[in-house]
């Protein structure tokens, strides 16, 4: 009777096991189309990956609501501040070449700014107590004239608005930091940054559909989502760029560093298997990456460089990062103890991005 049951046992083990693949990935699709159902005017593109293999992968909503014309999962998204992270990638290249250090002082790179004792891992970890650069702007630049790093840093000097505490005495997210990066990268590579991006990751890991772009590049892309933003009194979604004077990735359109880099889901896959592998910088310097910073009284943020960290009771280590510009809300999370990966790009900046996101991930805790 007992070797009876242990065949049964193992015959049903055996048939869980061939079937719990499939099983698991439709039990996961049916979850999440349901969970999008809650959620009927979402305009993005969700894909959720485990170990690189696309387990969901749609798109909702439209590239343009005047229009009405439907995203697809290739369309091309504005990324905001995930961008930062692809900022960091190319620092990290550039101290693992040689030609720059972390604890190289900022005057080195960009002399003359009023505000001393600046590393750059002080800029790669938001710890370098820089005022916000987009008030500063907003403040005293002609909204008709399109600002570049040159023009921000010439303002920096020229207004000097304080900063309010130590560099390394505490987080906080800076903008300004990831700005005054992509220009130090420009200086220790004699190479424009966006040309640094395209050469030495953009093209490497063929994210085609990946760039750093200007608004007319922009505006000629077919599968471009425009970014959208709901408007009480008209009862609808409505371009975001119909607001010039308040959409800063309109007149600061030549920054480099902090934001800027639009792509694809499928491209921030490719961009996600890699960082698994040694393909961009060797494994101890993309440690870096996911490790918190130190402050100068010895606690940990949670923040590396280009990356938020976070422990899940679950799914274990998570690396993340988010973006928001105007009519866009952007995420990539990285669950690198499991190997999974989620990734939202939406176009209507939804006021129930963060918890769609939430409820993925709480999917993803109770399907493990």
């Amino acid at each position: 009777m007992r070797t009876i049951l242990s065949v049964a046992i193992l015959i049903s083990l055996f048939f869980q096991a061939c079937q719990s693949p499939v099983d698991h990935r439709e039990r996961l699709v049916s979850k999440l189309d349901s969970l999008m159902a809650t959620v009927p005017d979402f305009s993005g593109v969700v894909l959720v990956a485990e170990k690189g293999r696309t387990h969901y992968h749609k798109a909702f909503g439209y590239s343009n609501f005047e229009t009405k014309v439907p995203l697809d999962t290739a369309s091309i998204f504005e990324l905001a501040s995930v961008s930062k992270q692809f900022t960091a990638m190319i620092v990290m290249m550039l101290q693992e070449a040689g030609a720059l250090q972390y604890d190289d002082p900022l005057e080195k790179y960009v002399p003359g700014l009023p505000y001393p004792g600046i590393t750059l891992r002080h800029l790669l970890t938001h710890t370098s107590s820089l005022p916000d650069y987009q008030q500063l702007m907003d403040d005293h630049w002609n909204k008709d004239s399109i600002a570049g790093n040159p023009d921000i840093i010439r303002y920096l000097k020229k207004f000097h608005p304080e900063r309010n505490f130590s560099p390394g005495e505490r987080y906080e997210y800076s903008n300004t930091g990831y700005m005054l990066l992509g220009s130090v990268a420009e200086v220790a590579s004699g190479k424009d940054f966006i040309q640094l991006c395209r050469e030495q990751i953009f093209i490497p890991l063929r994210m085609s559909s990946t760039d750093i772009r200007s608004l007319q590049e922009k505006a000629a892309i077919e599968n471009f989502a425009l970014g959208h933003q709901y408007v009480p009194e008209k009862k609808r979604y409505v371009r975001a760029d119909s607001f010039p004077s308040s959409n800063y990735t309109i007149w600061l359109g030549n920054r480099k560093g902090p934001g800027r880099i639009s792509s694809t889901t499928s491209d921030l896959l490719a961009w996600d298997r890699a960082l698994y592998t040694t393909t961009l910088v060797k494994k101890e310097t993309l440690d870096k990456a996911f490790t918190p910073a130190q402050l100068n009284n010895g606690t940990l943020t949670d923040y590396g460089f280009g990356w938020t960290i976070r422990t899940h009771p679950t799914l274990g280590n998570v690396v993340w990062h988010n973006g928001d510009n105007p009519g866009y809300k952007t995420i990539i999370v990285r669950y690198i103890d499991i190997n999974k990966t989620v990734i939202v790009l939406c176009n209507n900046a939804h006021e129930t991005f963060k918890a769609t996101v939430d409820a993925i991930e709480n999917l993803l805790a109770a399907e493990k």
